[in-house]
């Protein structure tokens, strides 16, 4: 028995796609997972599932919540192992100054083309800054999120590849959930 996280993207966000979490649980229990928790109102679940392949998983939980709720939701989903290595190899949390709160993830739906990447110029003369990972972009936001010139919309233009986000202290939740601490 695996334990995934997926991350809904786009939903309980400024009134659209209202999926409440009682419902999510439900959805999932249906589909056969256990040990099902969400975290916030933003579509975070920690789940155990049999199934080991992740695109299974996410054609299966996607398939459900658009029979269920008649709208499309892409789903992100990680292997507890992948959980606990995105938040163990964030390069700016090397810098011990560092405002976690200022850090976000940005989850990448499927990975892109190598030479995709070389298409990611940052704007001039901005203060926030970007790191690769395998399935993810770290980034540092000294400014706050709100005030970027380098938004997960910016990756997903360059990159042609949907994204998702979450701040620091959502993926340090999740993989404190993935190993029950």
């Amino acid at each position: 028995m695996g334990i995934y996280v997926s991350l809904l993207r786009g939903i309980n966000v400024g009134g659209q796609k209202k999926l409440p979490m009682v419902t999510l649980r439900q959805i999932y229990q249906d589909l056969g997972f256990s040990g099902i928790k969400t975290y916030l109102q933003s579509g975070n679940v920690v789940f155990e599932s049999p199934q080991t392949d992740q695109a299974v998983l996410t054609k299966q939980i996607e398939a459900s919540i658009e029979q269920s709720c008649g709208y499309a939701v892409l789903v992100f989903v990680r292997s507890k192992d992948e959980v606990l290595r995105i938040a163990s190899n964030n390069p700016f949390l090397s810098d011990k100054n560092i405002d976690y709160r200022k850090l976000h993830v940005t989850f990448l739906y499927q990975i892109p083309a190598e030479t995709t990447w070389s298409k990611v110029v940052l704007p001039e003369n901005i203060p926030d800054q970007y790191a690769r990972g395998e399935t993810v972009i770290y980034l540092h936001y000294p400014n706050g999120y709100a005030r970027s010139k380098l938004p997960a919309s910016f990756f997903e233009k360059v990159l042609g590849v949907p994204l998702t986000d979450r701040n620091w202290n959502t993926v340090s939740a999740l993989a404190r959930m993935v190993t029950g601490s």
